[in-house]
This record gives structure tokens, C-alpha cells and sequence, in this order.
């Protein structure tokens, strides 16, 4: 697994500098995502999207996206899945980023059969590479050994 792929989600919540007894404009701010390390292309572009899954949608069918993607789950439950790390449900409030590269990205659906799921999510594109690029059934098959183990049903 990349040294990239080893930190894709851990999260940092805490007050901005100030602590409890700081200024007001202090505790107004929490660090909801810290993500390191983060490579950002030379000359990237930025693009924030809300993404809305009716009950049950599987999301986007495996991808990668050129450069890192940063999310928030303001609604619902996200089911994500990383190459290389298991399968987990990131629930409203919670965050979700990827490095972005070569990567696959296998699952971003709805975790919920009953209910919408919605999320914020911004992403860093390389010059002159889409944003989104969609992964065949062969790369799938040729890279299976490097997704994380499936869920028993």
C-alpha cells in the first residue's frame, strides 16, 4: 500500500488556536478532516460538487480522479471504498478524502436503503486530465489483488 494510501482518512477534530478560553472568532472554527500528506498537482484546478444518492444508489462505478478529493457527508451514510483499504460507511458529519493518482476509487453510494444520502466533496485536477476517470472490468480484474478484503454477505 503507498504511504498515500496508508493516510487517506484520518480525522482531526479539535478548536481552532484559542482552546475554550480564546477569542469567540477561535471557537467558531473545529477542524472536522486533517490529511497529510496531501500532493497536489502543479497547476491544478478545484472543483466543489454536492453529491445527492437517492435510498440505495451504488454511487459512481469504479474510478480514480487525478488529484486529491476532500468530502463531508452532510446527510445520510456513505459507503467508500478505497484500493487497498477495506470497505467502510462514513456517516452524516463525517469525512471521507482520497489521494487521488492512480488509486481506484471502488465505491462512494448510499449505504442506506431508506433514506437520501448527501455529500460535499472537493477535487484537485491535474492540467489537461479529467476530473473523473471511469475503470474498465480488465484494469479491475488485473489490480483485484490490491483491494482490501470484501465483506462477507
Amino acid at each position: 500500500m503507498s504511504e498515500n494510501a496508508q493516510h487517506t482518512h484520518h480525522g482531526h477534530h479539535g478548536h481552532a488556536a484559542g482552546g475554550e478560553d480564546g477569542p469567540s472568532w477561535t471557537r467558531a472554527a473545529k477542524v472536522i478532516q486533517d490529511a497529510s500528506p496531501v500532493v497536489i498537482p502543479e497547476g491544478a484546478s478545484a472543483m466543489t460538487i454536492h453529491v445527492q444518492w437517492e435510498p440505495g444508489d451504488p454511487g459512481t462505478p469504479p474510478h480514480r480522479h487525478s488529484g486529491p478529493a476532500f468530502g463531508y457527508v452532510t446527510k445520510g451514510a456513505v459507503r467508500f471504498e478505497l484500493e487497498g483499504e477495506p470497505e467502510r460507511v462514513v456517516e452524516a458529519g463525517g469525512t471521507f478524502w482520497e489521494p487521488g493518482g492512480d488509486a481506484i476509487h471502488y465505491q462512494d453510494g448510499n449505504a442506506l436503503a431508506d433514506e437520501r444520502t448527501e455529500f460535499v466533496v472537493t477535487m484537485l485536477c491535474a492540467p489537461g486530465q479529467p476530473m473523473l476517470t471511469l475503470v474498465d472490468e480488465a484494469e479491475l480484474k488485473e489490480r483485484a489483488h490490491l483491494r482490501a478484503p470484501r465483506p462477507r454477505a
